[in-house]
């Protein structure tokens, strides 16, 4: 089967009663975990972003505490898992301000992670990637958030 281009579903969604709506939006809910954390994001977080920020901050933080430092392999694992999951909630959002002050807090973490990080180059090239794409990020926000935000990026 094909999916349908994203104009023909804005198009057929139009055309949907109240309830037909409300019924697709639950029924795509149970299919996927994303489904399901995106309409909660859209649904009860949304309105304060603030608080949707430090409650993935300290989600972020509990797992940064709990990785495995046994090895290099086990600590890469976990921190490419906390990148990954910090990405999807900034997508969530969909806002940039939100990407990079989520992005900042994990290199912050990242940094000050026990063993040092200096020590694996595999890690480095993470932190590094990351802190390019927090320096793109930032250009594209408004000019008294970029100079906020480039001091916070000085800092690390």
């Amino acid at each position: 089967m094909k999916a349908a281009t994203v104009r023909a579903i804005k198009v057929e969604l139009q055309d949907q009663t109240h309830a037909e709506l409300m019924e697709l939006c639950l029924r795509l809910s149970k299919f996927k975990k994303e489904n399901k954390e995106l309409l909660t994001y859209l649904l009860f977080e949304s309105y304060n972003e603030a608080d949707y920020i430090n409650q993935i901050k300290l989600e972020a933080s509990e797992q940064f505490k709990t990785i495995n430092t046994n090895s290099f392999f086990y600590i890469k694992k976990s921190v490419r898992k906390i990148l990954r999951q910090l990405k999807t909630y900034a997508r969530y959002s969909g806002k940039k301000e939100t990407e990079v002050e989520l992005l900042l807090f994990f290199c912050a973490e990242l940094k000050a992670f026990k063993p040092s990080i200096k020590n694996n180059v595999t890690l480095m090239g993470l932190y590094n990637r990351t802190i390019e794409s927090i320096k793109k990020s930032i250009s594209t926000l408004h000019e008294d958030l970029q100079y906020d935000y480039q001091l916070e990026l000085d800092k690390l």
